[in-house]
Protein backbone atom coordinates (compact mmCIF):
# COMPACT_ATOMS: atom_id res chain seq x y z
CA UNK A 1 0.00 0.00 0.00
CA UNK A 2 1.11 3.58 -0.88
CA UNK A 3 2.20 5.72 1.37
CA UNK A 4 0.75 8.95 2.62
CA UNK A 5 1.04 12.20 0.67
CA UNK A 6 1.76 15.25 3.09
CA UNK A 7 1.07 18.42 1.93
CA UNK A 8 1.67 21.95 3.31
CA UNK A 9 -0.13 25.04 2.84
CA UNK A 10 -0.18 28.81 3.01
CA UNK A 11 -1.38 32.26 2.14
CA UNK A 12 -0.75 35.70 2.34
CA UNK A 13 -2.40 38.90 1.54
CA UNK A 14 -0.34 42.14 1.67
CA UNK A 15 -3.07 44.65 3.06
CA UNK A 16 -7.09 42.58 3.51
CA UNK A 17 -7.26 42.96 0.74
CA UNK A 18 -4.95 43.40 -0.94
CA UNK A 19 -2.12 41.67 -3.22
CA UNK A 20 -2.35 38.27 -2.26
CA UNK A 21 0.10 34.87 -2.89
CA UNK A 22 -0.54 31.12 -1.94
CA UNK A 23 1.90 28.70 -1.63
CA UNK A 24 1.95 24.35 -1.26
CA UNK A 25 4.75 22.06 -1.03
CA UNK A 26 4.08 18.73 -1.80
CA UNK A 27 5.87 15.75 -0.14
CA UNK A 28 5.04 12.14 -1.64
CA UNK A 29 5.03 9.13 -0.39
CA UNK A 30 9.41 8.47 -1.49
CA UNK A 31 10.19 11.93 0.77
CA UNK A 32 10.65 14.11 -2.62
CA UNK A 33 9.41 17.26 -2.43
CA UNK A 34 7.99 20.04 -4.90
CA UNK A 35 6.97 23.64 -3.74
CA UNK A 36 4.63 25.50 -5.57
CA UNK A 37 3.36 29.29 -5.51
CA UNK A 38 1.35 31.83 -6.71
CA UNK A 39 0.62 35.48 -7.22
CA UNK A 40 0.15 38.33 -6.60
CA UNK A 41 -3.52 38.02 -6.85
CA UNK A 42 -5.14 41.73 -6.51
CA UNK A 43 -7.67 43.14 -4.00
CA UNK A 44 -8.10 39.60 -2.30
CA UNK A 45 -8.17 38.59 0.87
CA UNK A 46 -6.06 36.33 3.39
CA UNK A 47 -8.68 33.85 3.76
CA UNK A 48 -9.16 33.46 0.16
CA UNK A 49 -5.43 32.77 -0.32
CA UNK A 50 -6.04 29.96 2.44
CA UNK A 51 -8.12 28.35 1.02
CA UNK A 52 -6.64 28.85 -2.45
CA UNK A 53 -3.62 27.31 -1.01
CA UNK A 54 -5.36 24.70 0.14
CA UNK A 55 -7.18 23.78 -3.68
CA UNK A 56 -3.95 24.29 -5.44
CA UNK A 57 -1.40 21.78 -3.50
CA UNK A 58 -4.31 19.08 -3.84
CA UNK A 59 -5.14 19.95 -7.57
CA UNK A 60 -1.33 18.61 -7.85
CA UNK A 61 -2.09 15.52 -5.82
CA UNK A 62 -3.70 12.19 -8.27
CA UNK A 63 -7.05 11.52 -7.56
CA UNK A 64 -7.33 8.44 -5.16
CA UNK A 65 -4.66 9.72 -2.74
CA UNK A 66 -3.97 9.37 0.78
CA UNK A 67 -3.56 12.79 2.08
CA UNK A 68 -2.62 15.27 5.16
CA UNK A 69 -2.54 18.40 4.72
CA UNK A 70 -1.44 20.95 7.53
CA UNK A 71 -2.51 24.14 7.43
CA UNK A 72 -2.01 27.35 10.17
CA UNK A 73 -5.23 28.33 8.92
CA UNK A 74 -8.30 27.81 11.59
CA UNK A 75 -10.61 28.98 9.00
CA UNK A 76 -9.52 26.68 6.55
CA UNK A 77 -8.99 22.79 8.83
CA UNK A 78 -12.47 23.79 11.03
CA UNK A 79 -14.45 24.62 8.21
CA UNK A 80 -13.46 20.83 6.46
CA UNK A 81 -13.15 19.16 10.29
CA UNK A 82 -15.73 21.21 12.17
CA UNK A 83 -18.03 22.18 9.51
CA UNK A 84 -17.80 25.83 10.85
CA UNK A 85 -20.45 27.76 8.57
CA UNK A 86 -19.32 29.39 5.01
CA UNK A 87 -20.35 32.84 5.00
CA UNK A 88 -18.11 33.63 2.40
CA UNK A 89 -15.51 32.42 -0.67
CA UNK A 90 -18.49 29.96 -1.63
CA UNK A 91 -16.67 29.29 -5.08
CA UNK A 92 -13.38 28.23 -3.70
CA UNK A 93 -15.00 26.28 -1.39
CA UNK A 94 -16.92 24.09 -3.80
CA UNK A 95 -13.93 23.69 -5.50
CA UNK A 96 -11.96 22.39 -2.61
CA UNK A 97 -15.22 19.88 -1.64
CA UNK A 98 -14.78 18.91 -5.35
CA UNK A 99 -11.09 17.83 -4.91
CA UNK A 100 -11.82 16.30 -0.92
CA UNK A 101 -14.63 14.36 -2.53
CA UNK A 102 -11.94 12.77 -4.99
CA UNK A 103 -9.44 11.77 -2.06
CA UNK A 104 -8.90 10.92 1.48
CA UNK A 105 -7.76 14.18 3.15
CA UNK A 106 -6.74 14.23 6.67
CA UNK A 107 -6.87 18.13 7.50
CA UNK A 108 -4.15 19.45 10.42
CA UNK A 109 -3.59 22.58 12.02
CA UNK A 110 0.32 23.77 12.41
CA UNK A 111 0.72 26.81 14.51
CA UNK A 112 2.41 29.47 12.36
CA UNK A 113 5.22 31.49 12.62
CA UNK A 114 6.65 28.68 14.91
CA UNK A 115 9.60 27.58 13.62
CA UNK A 116 8.08 24.48 11.52
CA UNK A 117 10.36 24.08 8.89
CA UNK A 118 7.75 23.26 6.44
CA UNK A 119 5.18 25.47 7.49
CA UNK A 120 7.85 28.13 7.63
CA UNK A 121 8.72 27.81 3.92
CA UNK A 122 5.18 27.77 2.58
CA UNK A 123 4.78 31.20 4.40
CA UNK A 124 7.72 32.25 2.93
CA UNK A 125 6.63 31.72 -0.84
CA UNK A 126 3.08 33.07 -0.27
CA UNK A 127 4.64 36.10 1.21
CA UNK A 128 7.03 36.13 -1.87
CA UNK A 129 4.14 36.07 -4.10
CA UNK A 130 1.99 38.79 -2.60
CA UNK A 131 4.54 40.87 -2.26
CA UNK A 132 4.69 41.11 -6.39
CA UNK A 133 2.01 42.65 -6.34
CA UNK A 134 3.11 45.61 -3.93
Amino acid sequence: MPGKITVYTDGACKGNPGPGGWAALIIDQRGQETLVSGGPIPATTNQRMEVTAAIQGLRRVPPGSSITLRSDSLYVVNTMDLNWKRRANHDLWAELDALVAQRSVAFEWVRGHNGHPEQERVDEAASKAAALGR
